[in-house]
């Protein structure tokens, strides 16, 4: 599903996520105080803008309260918490910000911040992937739109059969299930019978729109 993301803070991680979150399909307004940082990205996003990325007034002209997802980049706390402050303020509805440390993702956890994330341990070719979807462990691109993805599965699954669920190759989800960790059990290429249980793992694969369709209805299942 196409989503508005706008990317705050453009240093080589913001320009990084900006770039694949447009390969993936998503509106990306890409904002920054740097003027030739914004100028860099402007050809491979939808809009770039040059602003003051706490000025609550300037973001609001420029509609950010309407954008599905805020991503905060930059590693300074302060302007960090400021202009993640700002977009919940405006309305985003998923704020997703960068922590350079330990106490910077304290506080950003204080703020109520959807997810916090860490690019010294998640970072990977697939961490745009991971924020846009919300609740995959990790995923891994393996070619153009396709990908694997590794998740924890709601408790509305729980109790219910792979099958039943929608997942294998002509299941309603279209994603196929490669692997179940269950604690120190693994089973690889589980049985569509195979009933889920609480804080089971499954690693699945499948094109990238059909792993978007997997995460909305594992957001009605939560």
């Amino acid at each position: 599903m196409r989503k508005q993301v706008v990317v705050v803070g453009l240093g080589r991680l913001g320009v990084s996520l900006a770039k694949t979150l447009m390969t993936i399909g998503h509106e990306v307004l890409a904002l920054d105080s740097d003027e030739k940082l914004v100028q860099a990205i402007s050809p491979f996003v939808t809009q770039a803008v040059q602003v003051d990325t706490d000025n609550e007034s300037a973001l609001r002209e420029l509609g950010v309260g309407n954008f599905d997802i805020g991503i905060v980049v930059m590693p300074e706390i302060e302007v960090s918490v400021l202009s993640t402050i700002v977009l919940q303020k405006l309305g985003v509805r998923y704020v997703i910000a960068r922590a350079s440390s330990e106490l910077h993702g304290t506080i950003l956890e204080k703020l109520g911040v959807n997810k916090v994330f860490y690019p010294d341990r998640d970072m990977g070719s697939g961490i745009a992937y991971v924020l846009t979807l919300g609740d995959v462990i990790d995923y891994i691109p393996v070619t153009s739109g396709y990908g694997v993805v590794k998740m924890t599965v709601p408790t509305g699954f729980v109790g219910q059969s792979l099958s039943d669920i929608g997942f294998g190759h002509h299941g309603t989800l279209s994603v196929i299930p490669l692997l179940l960790q269950r604690k120190e059990e693994i089973l690889i290429n589980p049985s569509g019978g195979e009933s889920i249980k609480a804080e089971d793992v499954l690693i699945v694969s499948g094109n990238w729109d059909k792993l978007e369709d997997l995460f909305a209805h594992v957001k009605k299942a939560a």
